[in-house]
């Protein structure tokens, strides 16, 4: 299992502090996967680019996508264009891969498909292992979840704890949440204006 994929089993598993959006959990993703490819030194960090190293499959097929999608000429891409760009659906790939690892399941609702049901992680390694991860509070897993709305802030420097270069990758991942929500919002007044014109004529 990947801190992606143990992220993904911790936003099915608990009550998040506000409603989660599907485009902050793939933001957070993305992020989880730029710091477990920092572990594994399949990249490196130059100005706050993405500079790629030679890595031999890490196992994890969305990983390796990962992987294949790093930009490996110079001018490298900088962490926040690649967290917009990798985690465009990335919610949506992590979940099927789940489901095809028969890691979650569907909850059924009455007479709807078992597809058309929450998902909902099966008891199993992989989900005891995030739980231990997030009762433990690790740093990166705790800082993740705060960044997309799951949790509040862990106590004292936790994302400092994680180490520098998973700093410039927490901070970004922050950084376009922040930025999401801004979009979000501006949408809402436009939206909330057009409707206020039609009502008056």
């Amino acid at each position: 299992m990947t801190t992606p994929r143990d992220l993904m089993i911790v936003t099915l598993d608990v009550a998040p502090i506000r409603p989660l959006e599907r485009g902050d959990l793939s933001l957070g993703l993305a992020g989880a996967e730029l710091i477990d490819l920092l572990d594994a030194e399949a990249l490196g960090f130059e100005d706050e680019r993405i500079v790629p190293r030679l890595c031999p499959p890490t196992g994890d097929r969305l990983l390796d996508e990962a992987v294949s999608s790093l930009v490996r000429q110079p001018p490298y891409e900088p962490v926040g264009e690649w967290l917009w760009r990798r985690g465009r659906g990335l919610s949506s790939a992590y979940l099927d891969a789940l489901e095809a690892a028969g890691q979650i399941t569907r909850r059924r609702h009455g007479w709807l498909p078992v597809r058309a049901g929450q998902a909902v992680p099966v008891d199993s390694p992989a989900r005891r292992r995030a739980t231990d991860r997030w009762a433990s509070d690790e740093p990166v897993l705790a800082s993740l979840a705060a960044a997309i709305g799951v949790r509040e802030e862990p106590a004292g420097d936790a994302a400092a704890a994680a180490g520098d270069a998973a700093v410039t990758v927490l901070a970004a991942v922050n950084d376009a949440v922040m930025e999401l929500e801004a979009e979000r919002q501006r949408r809402a007044i436009e939206e909330a204006a057009f409707d206020n014109v039609w009502r008056a004529e």
